[in-house]
C-alpha cells in the first residue's frame, strides 16, 4: 500500500530511541521523549510552545497561529500520528512529529504499509544548538522501533540548514515543486523500498 513516492535503495539508520538527554551547545540539558498520549498536560505544553513560535518561521502554513487554531490542529493529527518533544525543565521547546500519508484509518495499524510525513519545529531560542538533530534521529529511531520505514517531507528550497539536517540523518531528494524540496528516507530494518 505504500504510495508511488521514491525512496532511496539503502535504509538508513539505526537511530537512537526516546528518552534521551542531551546537554545542547549552549549547555542546556534537554530531555527528549515520545509521550504515550498526546493529551492533557503535554498536549497543553505543545501547544504553549506553538503560541511562543515565530509565525515568520512558519513553513507551508503550519503550526497554524493563536492558540486556539493551534490546539484544533494538534487535536486533529494527534491521534494518529507518532510525536516526539524535547523539554528543557518543563517547557516543551521542540516537537517532531510523524502524520500518517493516508485517510484510511484501519491503514495506520500496519504501519509500515503506508507512508508518514514528517515536521519538525524548534523555538528559535533554541535553534543552532544541536536539538533538532537529536530530536529528529530520536523520532526517526522511535518511528523504526514501532514499525514505520516509509518517510518523506517537503521542504522549502531555500531552507539550506534544514536540508543539510535532512541529508545529513539519510534524507534524499526525490522531486522538486516550485518553491518545495521533497525528501524522503527509508528506515532501517524495512525489506520494502
Amino acid at each position: 500500500m505504500v504510495g508511488t513516492r521514491q525512496y532511496p535503495d539503502e535504509p538508513s539508520g539505526p537511530f537512537p530511541s526516546p528518552p534521551t538527554t542531551i546537554e545542547d551547545r549552549d549547555g542546556r540539558s534537554i530531555e527528549i521523549r515520545a509521550p504515550e498520549t498526546f493529551t492533557g498536560e503535554t498536549l497543553d505544553a505543545v501547544v504553549g510552545m506553538y503560541a511562543e513560535f515565530d509565525p515568520t518561521d512558519r513553513a507551508q502554513g503550519i503550526p497554524p497561529t493563536g492558540e486556539e487554531r493551534i490546539r484544533t490542529w494538534l487535536e486533529a493529527i494527534g491521534d494518529d500520528s507518532v510525536n516526539v518533544v524535547a523539554r528543557d525543565g518543563d517547557d516543551v521547546i521542540a516537537h517532531a512529529m510523524l502524520v500518517p500519508d493516508t485517510d484510511d484509518l484501519s491503514a495506520i495499524e500496519h504501519r509500515s504499509d503506508i507512508e508518514w510525513e514528517l515536521a519538525i519545529f524548534v523555538l528559535q531560542a533554541y535553534q543552532r544548538a544541536g536539538i533538532g538533530t537529536t530530536l529528529l534521529e530520536n523520532l526517526l529511531g522511535h518511528a523504526s522501533d514501532i514499525g514505520i520505514d516509509h518517510v518523506w517531507l517537503t521542504v522549502e528550497r531555500w531552507n539550506n540548514p534544514a536540508i543539510a539536517l535532512y541529508e545529513r540523518v539519510g534524507f534524499e531528494s526525490t522531486g522538486t515543486e516550485s518553491f518545495e524540496q521533497e525528501m524522503a528516507i527509508l528506515l532501517e530494518g524495512s525489506d520494502e523500498h
